[in-house]
């Protein structure tokens, strides 16, 4: 490739259980592997999980192989621009780290995604490891890193927080997580007896996602359907206790389900047979969980929280953050009418529409070219 571009991707976020950095890391993958002027290849920092990357990235993308041991590296990164990453990847033309980190690099350009501010929002939303993240990017901006946000939002917000140059930071939004195959029986698994129908929730019990506001609003509703459950999928967070604490002071708390971590199949079970996905956080740098409900034909009800008001638009049911009465009459005006849920399914079809892998891809190599100066 006389004119191609050579990009190294931290893919570290692809090990372990998929996040939603993960899923961005897993789709842009996915679009530069399909592109002929740009080589792709793939680190991880780490020493024991190295491999497990491996079948995880897409032909057409290679993988760096030499060992990156975490712990020594990010210490010796702290303190140096050293050692830089073209000792492991080889001559590259830019480095893009994914998750608000970029190692140092001898010659080539870096790139950071910050998904987005809630360390510096709402430090008190954090836990500890993600209260780093603000330094990180200060150090990266210092030492001359070009910055890739999900929304133009994020990006304001970048520019605002961090003083940073407007022209250096670059909104490229994401496209949408693919769903699997469903698995149909999933709903049967979760829902008790009495349960026809359900208003679904995903993500970690983390104090952002506001899911103890989501239960006093169902326990609003819940009287007067008596058919109707809340089924709340994902792993446990720094927010559990909080929820526990909604929960049990819920009128309706045997209607409320907690599923745990849920595979891929089963979340798309889950998600497609839903009357109703919310999503409640107090603040986003995009929302994959709306998204994904969406391109399947699922009402949606969420705040305009962060940049949700601007990636959702028109295809959700938007209220403000906080306010569990008007969550509960927007989930009501959901499940009790046919008409607003068919119109509200149609939007958000063509409205997720609009994010995919291809124009991401796109998006990220002309900032990429922007960067290496091609």
């Amino acid at each position: 490739m006389a004119d191609g571009l050579r990009v190294a991707l931290d893919a570290t976020p692809l090990i372990g259980r998929p996040t939603g950095v993960g899923a961005f890391c897993a789709g842009v993958l996915d679009g530069l592997s399909r592109r002929a002027d740009v080589a792709a290849s793939v680190f991880a920092v780490s020493w024991r999980r190295r491999h497990a990357i491996d079948g995880r990235v897409p032909n057409g993308v290679a993988l760096a192989r030499r060992a990156m041991p975490a712990r020594p590296l990010h210490a010796s990164w702290r303190r140096a621009e050293w050692p830089p990453l073209e000792r492991f990847v080889g001559p590259v033309d830019v480095v893009h780290g994914t998750n608000y980190v970029v190692p140092p690099t001898r010659r080539a350009a870096r790139v950071v995604t910050v998904h987005d501010l809630t360390t510096v929002r709402y430090p008190e939303l954090c836990d500890r490891a993600t209260l780093a993240y603000p330094n990180l990017v200060r150090r990266a901006l210092a030492r001359g890193a070009w910055v890739h946000t999900h929304s133009k939002s994020v990006a304001e917000e970048v520019v605002e927080v961090f003083r940073a140059d407007p022209s250096r930071v670059r909104p490229v939004a994401s496209g949408v997580p693919p769903l699997p195959p469903p698995d149909e029986d999933a709903p049967s698994r979760y829902l008790r007896p009495g349960m026809a129908r359900y208003v679904l929730a995903v993500g970690t019990a983390e104090p952002r996602k506001d899911l103890p506001g989501l239960v006093a609003a169902f326990d609003l509703l819940a009287q007067d359907r008596a058919d109707l459950g809340l089924v709340l999928a994902g792993p446990a967070g720094w927010g559990s206790a909080a929820l526990e604490g909604a929960l049990d002071a819920a009128r309706a708390r045997a209607r409320v389900v907690r599923t745990g971590w849920v595979d891929a199949a089963t979340l798309s079970g889950l998600i497609r047979g839903a009357a109703v996905l919310v999503y409640p956080s107090l603040y986003e740098g995009f929302g994959y969980p709306p998204l994904q409900a969406m391109s399947a034909g699922t009402p949606v009800v969420a705040t305009r929280a962060g940049a949700l008001g601007e990636v959702l638009d028109g295809g959700a049911l938007l209220v403000e953050p906080r306010d569990r009465d008007a969550l509960a009459e927007a989930i009501a005006s959901v499940v009790d009418s046919h008409r607003t849920a068919a119109d509200l399914s149609a939007r958000g079809l063509a409205r997720a529409a609009v994010f995919d892998w291809d124009t991401c891809a796109q998006g990220l190599v002309d900032l990429y070219r922007a960067a290496a100066g091609k």
